[in-house]
C-alpha cells in the first residue's frame, strides 16, 4: 500500500474542517479508495485517516494551501495543471480535488454512492457542456416525436420512448438537430435528471423504470424536484464560501436589482458550475461564464429593461450583451460592478440590499437500492 497510507500519516494535524466522509468502511473499502486515488495519481496530495467504520479524506495541509487556499476551486485546474474539458481522467480529477477540499464533511454512506456521485458530477459537466437551448419564458417546446404536454401533467415522455433519450434530444442539438425554448431554471432540471437517470440505469435499474413510468404520467418539477432529487449544501445562516464550487454543482445567482427582477425570466440564473472557472451558457455554450462576467452581465438587466408593444416590462438582451463587454473591458468599472454583486444574496423578501451570490449549491442524492435517498 502506497506509503502515504501509514498509520504516522493518517495521525498528522488536520488542516481543515471538512473533505469526504465515507461511512460503513471496511478494508475493503480503505483498499477500493486508494486504488481509485492511485489511478487518478492523486494518491501523493492526500490526508486520509481510517477509524473503526468511517474514512476520512481531505487534501494535505501543503497542497490545500497551494491550491485551493480559502476554499478557492475557481483557479484549480491551472494550479494542478489540469484539462478537463479535453480529457475525462482530468475531469474526475478536478471533482475529486474540489470535494476533497471542502469547508465542510460530505458524508457517504459507503463508497458505491461515491463512486455514483462523482459519475453523475461528471455526466452534469458534459451535458450541460451539450446542451443548447432557445430562451424564450413564454414559449414551451420539445420535440414531438418523443414529448407531449397538458397543463395538468406538464411535458411527459411518449410510451414506448426511452427517457435518456427523450431528454438528450429535447436539450442537445447535436441530437436533434434543433433548438427548444426552455427556462434556464427547466433546463437544470432536465440535465440532472439526464444524470440521475443513466446512473439508476446503471446501479439501480428498479427504480428507472420507475422514473421512467414516472415521466410517461407526470412530470417532476419545479420544488417537489428539488425535494426528491438534489441535496443542498450551505445556507444563508451558514454560507459556503464564495469562490468554492465543485464541477456538477447547481448554483443560482441572484438578481438584486427589483425593476429587473419583474421582467419574467430574470430574477436570477440557474447554472452548473462547469469547473475551470467556469459556468454554463445554455444559450451560447461556446461562451461559458466566469464569476465575474455572470455578476457583470446580471447587474446589466437593470439597465436593459424596456417596456414592450403589450406595456410590460422586457429585457434587450443586446443591449446588455454590450455593456458587459464594455464593463469587462474597464478593470475600473468591473471592479465597481463586483464591489456590489459580488456579494452574497439577501434574503427572499429582505429589505437589505445584497449581491447576486448564493449561499448553497445542490447536487444530486444516493441512489443504490440499500440507500435510496430519491423517492416520490
Amino acid at each position: 500500500m502506497n506509503s502515504l497510507f501509514t498509520a504516522q500519516h493518517a495521525s498528522a494535524a488536520h488542516h481543515h474542517a471538512g473533505g469526504i466522509s465515507i461511512r460503513n468502511a471496511t478494508n475493503d473499502t480503505l483498499s477500493r479508495i486508494v486504488n481509485m486515488l492511485d489511478n487518478l495519481g492523486l494518491s501523493s496530495q492526500i490526508w486520509l485517516e481510517h477509524t473503526r467504520d468511517e474514512i476520512r479524506l481531505s487534501l494535505s495541509a501543503e497542497i490545500f494551501s497551494q491550491w485551493t487556499l480559502g476554499y478557492d476551486t475557481l483557479q484549480l485546474t491551472s494550479t494542478a495543471n489540469l484539462s478537463p474539458f479535453s480529457n475525462q481522467s482530468d475531469l474526475q480529477r478536478e471533482i475529486w480535488l474540489a470535494m476533497l477540499a471542502a469547508p465542510v464533511w460530505l458524508t457517504f454512506p459507503d463508497a458505491d454512492e461515491l463512486e455514483s456521485n462523482l459519475r453523475m458530477r461528471a455526466e452534469i459537466v458534459v451535458a450541460a457542456n451539450q446542451t443548447q437551448l432557445a430562451f424564450d419564458t413564454e414559449a414551451i417546446e420539445r420535440p414531438k416525436d418523443c414529448w407531449t404536454y397538458h397543463e395538468d401533467t406538464g411535458f411527459t415522455v411518449i410510451p414506448g420512448h426511452e427517457l435518456i433519450d427523450a431528454l438528450v434530444k429535447a436539450t442537445q442539438p447535436g441530437s436533434s438537430g434543433n433548438r427548444y425554448a426552455f427556462s434556464c431554471y427547466r433546463a437544470t432540471e432536465y440535465v440532472i435528471l439526464l444524470a440521475v437517470a443513466r446512473e439508476l440505469s446503471r446501479v439501480n435499474p428498479a427504480l428507472y423504470a420507475r422514473l421512467q413510468q414516472q415521466w410517461q404520467t407526470r412530470a417532476i418539477m419545479s420544488g417537489k424536484f428539488h425535494d426528491v432529487f438534489l441535496y443542498e449544501l450551505g445556507s444563508l445562516s451558514d454560507p459556503l464560501p464564495d469562490h468554492y464550487y465543485i464541477p456538477g454543482d447547481r448554483v443560482w445567482f441572484r438578481n438584486p436589482d427589483r425593476l429587473s427582477s419583474d421582467v419574467p425570466g430574470y430574477e436570477g440564473s440557474w447554472v452548473f458550475y462547469l469547473g475551470s472557472g467556469l459556468f454554463s451558457n445554455f444559450w451560447q455554450p461556446d461562451r461559458p461564464f466566469t464569476l465575474t462576467a455572470k455578476c457583470v452581465e446580471i447587474h446589466h438587466w437593470r439597465n436593459g429593461v424596456y417596456i414592450d408593444d403589450n406595456n410590460r416590462p422586457a429585457m434587450d438582451e443586446s443591449k446588455v450583451e454590450t455593456l458587459a463587454r464594455e464593463t469587462l473591458a474597464d478593470p475600473q468599472a468591473t471592479a465597481l460592478v463586483l464591489s456590489s454583486m459580488h456579494r452574497l444574496r439577501a434574503a427572499a423578501g429582505s429589505d437589505i440590499e445584497g449581491g447576486c451570490l448564493d449561499a448553497s449549491r445542490e447536487y444530486p442524492r444516493f441512489v443504490h437500492p440499500h440507500n435510496i435517498a430519491i423517492n416520490w
